[in-house]
Order: structure tokens, then C-alpha cells, then sequence
């Protein structure tokens, strides 16, 4: 079994890393730290940005991170990779800790822990994501007790979960059909006769027109280049832009000719305007 070296006060104390049960047994064994030492080191910390400090307050703490994570076992991830996702909630709980508030750092550090545990589980109970808004989150963990008390729930009780969570009963209804359903594999299966595949996502073409990450890629691009075109329209003469703006930004592009008249010169004179405009604004958004 491999151990790490971590180090409390003066002593170093092994905390064992591949064993679940050795590593619960060893952050026990921690002393838990009066209220002078916790203050003390968390004035350090938050001060002087002691790191020393910073490490004796996240280890003093684990034990309640483990206790913390013991009660989410219910989701059918390992209590290992729910231990590892609380313990990264108590070290940022650890660096925002502000000791002159007047509480206790356990006090304080709950929520991170929990809010850490809450996005591993929503990342990663299935395989689809079934809470996606703030109001889904915050059904998806009550909703889940409350289905194990009452089933299939009726009209009365979505509307008395709806009214307690402050959502309206149509999330609550999404949210315990998608509670209710089943995972689906992405590859196809054979059916009864081995010869027809049965129905699965594999076998349809993939629509990226509504992924999130090209979408906002899509948006950013987009105000990128606005930006850089406004700036380098802004570069030219008053006439230079309004020949681009007729010919090309416009609703109702405009003729040569047409600006032609409106300025007083030859239409030739327009497009050779036109041309050099296009030259310069090609060379500012590149450059």
C-alpha cells in the first residue's frame, strides 16, 4: 500500500492513498484543532498567505469531508472520487476563510465541500446530464429522496415539491421523468434476430448546431470580428466609409452609379474609392 508523506504541526503523518479505508483511518488520527490554533493559523493564511498554515487547516479537516461525503453514496459513485471532490471544495473553502467573520472554518467550509460533491455527481451519475438550470439542481438531490418515499408522484404532491423548492410543477415533472428514465447506449445492439440493430444514438448523424461549446465559440468570433471591422472602418475617411457602407452594410445596397450622383464623380471613380477601401480595411483586420 503507498503512503504520502503529509506533514501536521512537527510531525509527519503517512496518509495512505490507495486504500480508501487506510486513508479514512489515517485523517481520523489528525488531531482536530481548538478554536485559538484554528484562528491563528487561519490569520496566518489569510494575512500572510502561509501555505504551511493553509496545509494544517485543510488537514485538521478532513475528517469532516469524508463524514461530509459518506452521505452521498446513495448515487452509486465511488466514496474515493467523492472524498477527492470535497477535499478540493475545503482547500478553496481554505483560501476564501476569513477569521475575523467570527466563525468556525467547518462552518464556513460546508458548502464548498458540498457544492464541490454536487458538481461531480451532476457530471457524472449519467452519462446524459439531467440538471442543467440552477432550479434542476436544486430538485435533482431533493427530488430523488422525495421519489423514494412516494413513487410516481400525483398532481398534488408535484405542486406541494414545487411550492417547498420554489419551482414551478412543470420542472418538477421534467425533472422526475428524467429521474425515472434509463441510460441508452451510444453503440448500436443486435435485436432478437442478430441481423437488425436496434434504435440507438450511434445510428443517427451527429447535430453540432446546438452544442454549447461551438455555440458560444460561434458568438465570440462573431463580436470579435464586428469589433475589429468597426475599428478598422473608423480608420478610413468619412466617404470611404459611406461607399462601403452603401454597397455592402446596408439593407438596401446602393449602386455605383447611385453614389456616384450623390458625390458628384464618375462611377469608375466610386469603384476605384471602393477598391482601395476594401485594400486598407484587409490589411487593418489582419494586421
Amino acid at each position: 500500500m503507498s503512503t504520502e508523506l503529509m506533514q501536521v504541526g512537527n510531525a509527519n503523518l503517512p496518509l495512505p492513498t490507495s486504500s480508501e479505508e487506510a486513508y479514512i483511518q489515517a485523517v481520523n488520527q489528525i488531531p482536530v484543532l481548538d478554536q485559538d490554533e484554528e484562528y491563528e493559523l487561519a490569520r496566518r493564511c489569510h494575512y500572510e498567505n502561509d501555505l504551511d498554515a493553509a496545509r494544517q487547516l485543510v488537514l485538521s479537516h478532513l475528517r469532516f469531508v469524508v463524514h461530509i461525503a459518506r452521505g452521498y453514496r446513495g448515487y452509486g459513485l465511488a466514496l474515493g472520487d467523492l472524498i477527492q471532490e470535497g477535499n478540493i471544495g475545503l482547500m478553496k473553502a481554505v483560501k476564501r476563510f476569513d477569521p475575523s467573520v467570527g466563525v468556525r472554518l467547518v462552518s464556513f467550509a460546508v458548502h464548498w465541500i458540498r457544492a464541490e460533491i454536487h458538481e461531480y455527481i451532476l457530471r457524472n451519475w449519467r452519462i446524459v446530464k439531467v440538471a442543467t438550470t440552477k432550479a434542476q439542481r436544486k430538485l435533482f438531490f431533493n427530488l430523488r429522496g422525495a421519489k423514494k418515499r412516494l413513487g410516481w408522484m400525483s398532481r398534488e404532491e408535484v405542486e406541494a415539491v414545487a411550492s417547498d423548492l420554489g419551482v414551478q410543477p412543470e420542472t418538477v415533472l421534467e425533472m422526475e421523468s428524467r429521474l425515472s428514465g434509463h441510460d441508452l447506449g451510444f453503440d448500436p445492439l443486435l435485436g432478437d434476430d442478430d441481423e437488425e440493430p436496434t434504435r440507438a444514438p450511434a445510428a443517427y448523424l451527429e447535430d453540432r448546431s446546438f452544442d454549447p461549446a461551438a455555440v458560444v465559440e460561434s458568438e465570440d468570433w462573431g463580436s470579435h470580428r464586428d469589433e475589429t471591422l468597426h475599428s478598422a472602418l473608423s480608420q478610413l475617411d468619412e466617404r470611404s466609409q459611406q461607399i462601403l457602407r452603401g454597397r455592402w452594410l446596408e439593407e438596401e445596397r446602393q449602386t455605383l452609379q447611385e453614389l456616384a450622383t450623390r458625390y458628384g464623380v464618375s462611377a469608375e471613380r466610386v469603384r476605384q474609392l471602393e477598391k482601395n477601401a476594401i485594400s486598407k480595411l484587409r490589411s487593418a483586420v489582419s494586421a
